[in-house]
């Protein structure tokens, strides 16, 4: 018996019915170079940090935590492709993009300085035979606490998602896009212009010209392939000696040092900073899920999430420390055509390095510099989204909700300028509140920028809602949007922090003053409704 469209091909007729969604597509290259490229950068970073900071040996660094954060990326690429095919298939269309999946960059620096350092010091202070196997320890613990948080997240994330505004969902990742991915790519392109700007002008063409090289060369590899020529032209390529001949690495479970782990104080003792880290990374990935269907692939949330916690569970389970996270620039890789491919691309080359330890070979050949015009495009997609998805009327909550990111990104930059001038180091003064003083005689408050940067997803989120709440003149609701940043900061995971030697860390005790600023906000908005009334002169859609 012959099949439908076989029988109307025989009768001389034609289907008009869409083509059905295949695993990989052109634009699935595209989307592989940018994403495998972020993916690289965290890489490239965790193994720096566990080699120099924690003095993790190589045969950890390359036998044990890069094996496992590549069985975590490989879990949930697989899925996240299979996800988007199975979207595409059932509701006929070719033109579902998988969510982006990688190492949660969050959370690779928190765990690094502010739960396996400490942990390597106190041993190290305690005299302790093997001070780098505890500090690793402490962050498959660290670890283990952050995948439960999400996974247990994932069963009331959906009733989060239908009472919050998209603008303030999606706020929040367009700040983070424009200051912690997009400006800091802007400052290397400026700093390297002719690889830079010679890199940017080839993604704007493609992408914002919507416009094709000759012959179908992806836009991407001829950004990144022209980047790398630069580099190696004007000397910024090689970088530094030629690593050590690859070695084959496969996965090797580690139950027996987790319970172990598990079996110690780590778990209450950095509880204070693995809790709030669980619960950015679930509210991260929320709003990467929203951003998602913004863009017009929705996806089930409970399951979405769950699989991103299992991936956090998968890395702990096989010596990873870091956990994993739903990554922010899904309209980014839609637009470039990217598919379900992809992320089945970006799992097995991330496996494929991982395993065989040659990353090092990668960042010595081809250097950050020649791919960050993909990323800094990436986020400017993404900012550019929260004003395109939202009604037009709720642009001024979408600026609300980038303050905080930009106030995080600011007292960041702050601290890093300390540094470099030899605060918080070894041999130099350490961070204490009379810098507050020194930055307040030029008028700058940087206590105000520190206190933002405590939670900032979960404040852009609240403000960004309450204000469109007050749009709609829905004051009851601004009111307890406001309440619920009071009752955050009165446990401490709002503006609560303290001052550290190097830095200052989150600390979850009391922020009583901005949880009583957050309840006078409550109280005036609940009050509006008796003490205002709606201005005729001004219309109600603008």
């Amino acid at each position: 018996m012959l099949a439908p469209h076989a029988r109307m091909r025989r009768h001389g007729m034609t289907s008009n019915a869409p083509a059905p969604m295949g695993w990989f597509v052109r634009g699935d290259v595209d989307g592989f170079f940018g994403l495998a490229l972020d993916n690289l950068v965290q890489l490239l970073v965790l193994s720096a940090l566990c080699r120099t900071v924690l003095g993790f040996p190589d045969a950890l660094v390359f036998g044990r935590v890069l094996p496992g954060a590549a069985v975590s990326l490989v879990v949930g690429n697989i899925f996240y492709a299979w996800q988007a095919m199975r979207l595409g298939r059932s509701t006929g269309r070719s033109d579902v993009c998988a969510l982006p999946y990688g190492i949660n960059t969050v959370s690779l620096f928190a765990y690094v300085f502010l739960v396996m350092l400490p942990a390597k010091l106190a041993a190290q202070a305690a005299g302790e035979a093997d001070p780098s196997r505890i500090a690793w320890h402490a962050g498959l613990v660290a670890c283990f606490g952050s995948g439960m948080i999400e996974l247990l997240g994932s069963t009331v994330a959906e009733r989060i998602r239908k009472s919050t505004p998209r603008a303030a969902l999606l706020s929040t990742l367009a700040g983070i896009a424009l200051t912690f991915i997009a400006i800091g790519f802007l400052f290397r392109t400026y700093s390297r212009p002719v690889i830079g700007l010679g890199t940017l002008a080839v993604i704007f063409l493609v992408y914002f010209g919507r416009v094709s090289f000759r012959g179908g060369l992806p836009g991407g590899f001829v950004a990144v392939a022209l980047g790398a020529a630069f580099a190696w032209a004007t000397g910024l390529a090689p970088t530094g000696p030629a690593p050590a001949a690859p070695a084959l690495h496969l996965p090797l479970p580690v139950l027996g040092e987790l319970l172990t782990a598990l079996s110690g104080h780590y778990l209450l003792g950095y509880f204070s900073v693995i809790l709030p880290m669980g619960l950015f990374a679930t509210i991260g990935s929320l709003q990467n899920i929203e951003s998602a269907r913004a863009a017009g692939d929705v996806y089930p949330v409970r399951s979405s999430l769950a699989v991103n916690g299992i991936g956090t569970l998968a890395a702990c389970a096989f010596g990873s420390c870091f956990p994993t996270t739903l990554y922010i620039g899904h309209p980014g890789w839609k637009a470039m055509g990217a598919r379900a491919g992809y992320s089945v691309l970006n799992g097995a080359f991330m496996s494929v390095i991982c395993f065989t330890g040659t990353v090092g070979w990668i960042a010595w050949a081809v250097p950050i510099d020649a791919g960050m015009a993909i990323v800094l495009w990436i986020g400017i997609v993404i900012a550019a989204q929260a004003f395109q998805a939202t009604p037009p009327r709720h642009a001024p909550a979408v600026v609300v909700g980038l303050l905080p990111s930009i106030a995080g990104w600011g007292a960041y930059m702050a601290k890093a300028g300390l540094h470099a001038a030899g605060v918080g180091e070894p041999n130099g003064p350490p961070f204490s509140p009379q810098l507050l003083g020194v930055f307040e005689r030029s008028d700058i408050w940087l206590d105000g920028a520190l206190r933002l940067e405590q939670g900032f997803i979960l404040s852009s989120m609240l403000l960004a809602a309450a204000t469109v709440a007050v749009i709609e003149r829905r004051f009851v609701e601004a009111g307890a949007w406001c309440l619920g940043g009071a009752a955050l900061s009165a446990v401490g995971l709002l503006h609560s922090y303290r001052w550290a030697p190097a830095d200052t860390v989150l600390s979850l005790t009391p922020a009583w003053p901005w949880a009583a600023g957050y309840t006078v906000m409550a109280v005036v908005f609940l009050l509006a409704r008796w003490v205002t009334v709606p201005r005729p002169d001004l219309p109600d859609d603008v």
